[in-house]
């Protein structure tokens, strides 16, 4: 299904309820499978979320996580646990060109069973769960934060905890704090100190009910929204001053745009009036790659050289990121130079009008893109890819005067 996505005025009002974070969602449903006793409030209408939530009640042994990679890490480490569970655990072709082999090869370390379905290294992959003995597991600290984060959420039930070691320096700190502070609210102890993370054993958990705060990077689109037109007030929740999201750093960045981020007791309230803008920015991303997709576009639509570095992850996601950009920046007239970990954006003149922009299976190539409409129309391709993480999305964008029609 393609939309095309069309907006009229230059000033934009309205009040938006987003939907829970799935990266603090995620995590909680683990851990409340794991221990129980959890009341989880505001919890994601991802389908990231549903699909997790789905694997874990299942009874099935060929579990299909489709796209969800989040799901993928953290339910390897699960069903490794799960002791006299088999478990096939599959999803997209995608999916399956997506490298496992580090969680595989840690959990192995600790005793783990686990073996590869099809290609050494990626799923599917054959797992018998198991009671697992070890305590302490290292591995290199600049992979992605989720193998970690799977191993940190399994450690309290090993019976003697988990301390994990990493080597190197550590990629998206934001999202291991994160883990730790989920756990903690669950009331298991732990701590992250010099690349170690430590991990206590836990039997049972007392009854708790844990709200989950929105989600900062469905907020990113809303930003790029304030910043691409003269004035706007839009107000979100539920937000946190004091957040655990590594992207609710989008508050600092944003204000090089004219966007001001003003915090209410639940809320954010973004405003923008007409300012001057910068030639050029530069950003550090790699404690939240998430939004580099938007702030590629952001800065393509104000005619804003940007460079970002940190982006070593984005090539395993969805799609890999960096080429999706460059491909679909291209097509709008931008200039686009790529590496490994960076992107440079060089200042566009002028946008190309109607272009229609591939979304390769991922959400947030179709979000990032959509709130460019307001300097050009554009056509989203397979635009409800968006359900992965924001369901609602194209809905809000209505609410708040954005044309979308069926192309």
């Amino acid at each position: 299904m393609k939309f095309k996505v069309n907006h009229s005025s230059q000033n934009i009002k309205g009040a938006l309820q987003i939907t829970g974070s799935k990266s603090e969602s995620n995590r909680l449903l683990i851990i409340e499978s794991l221990f129980k006793n959890l009341e989880i409030t505001n919890l994601s209408n991802s389908d990231d979320s549903q699909v997790m939530k789905k694997a874990l009640t299942s009874n099935e042994v060929e579990v299909d996580i489709h796209h969800a990679g989040t799901a993928m890490r953290f339910l390897t480490a699960y069903f490794a646990v799960k002791e006299g569970r088999e478990t096939v655990l599959t999803g997209s072709k995608r999916m399956q060109e997506r490298p496992i082999k580090l969680l595989v090869e840690a959990l192995r370390s600790m005793g783990a069973e686990i073996t590869y379905e099809k290609n050494e290294g990626y799923p599917p992959i054959r797992i018998q769960g198991k009671k697992l003995q070890a305590n302490s597991v290292s591995l290199q600290a600049n992979i992605s934060s989720q193998y970690i984060s799977a191993l940190m959420l399994i450690g309290a039930s090993l019976p003697h905890g988990l301390t994990i070691s990493l080597e190197g320096q550590v990629t998206s700190t934001p999202y291991i704090l994160m883990t730790l502070e989920m756990l903690q609210r669950s009331g298991i102890q732990g701590s992250f100190e010099d690349n170690t993370i430590t991990i206590e054993a836990c039997s049972a958990l007392s009854p708790k009910t844990i709200p989950v705060e929105s989600d900062w990077s469905s907020a990113s689109y809303f930003y790029s929204i304030a910043a691409l037109c003269e004035e706007a007030e839009i107000s979100l929740s539920n937000y946190r001053k004091e957040s655990l999201q590594g992207d609710s750093c989008l508050a600092k960045i944003y204000k090089q745009f004219g966007v001001t981020t003003s915090f209410g007791e639940n809320s954010i309230m973004l405003k923008k009036s007409k300012c001057s803008k910068p030639a050029s920015i530069s950003e550090d991303l790699r404690n939240s790659p998430d939004i580099a997709q938007t702030i590629a576009v952001t800065c393509l639509g104000l005619g804003v050289g940007c460079k970002l570095t940190g982006l070593h992850t984005l090539k395993i996601k969805e799609t890999d990121r960096l080429v999706a950009l460059k491909n679909e920046i291209e097509k709008l007239g931008g200039e686009v130079v790529i590496s490994n970990d960076h992107l440079e954006l060089l200042p566009a003149t002028s946008l190309k009008e109607n272009i229609e922009i591939a979304t390769y299976n991922d959400h947030r190539m179709a979000m990032a893109f959509a709130p460019i409409a307001l300097k050009t129309p554009v056509i989203i391709e397979d635009a409800m890819v968006v359900s992965k993480s924001y369901p609602d999305f194209y809905k809000d964008l209505e609410s708040l005067n954005f044309t979308v029609q069926n192309a």
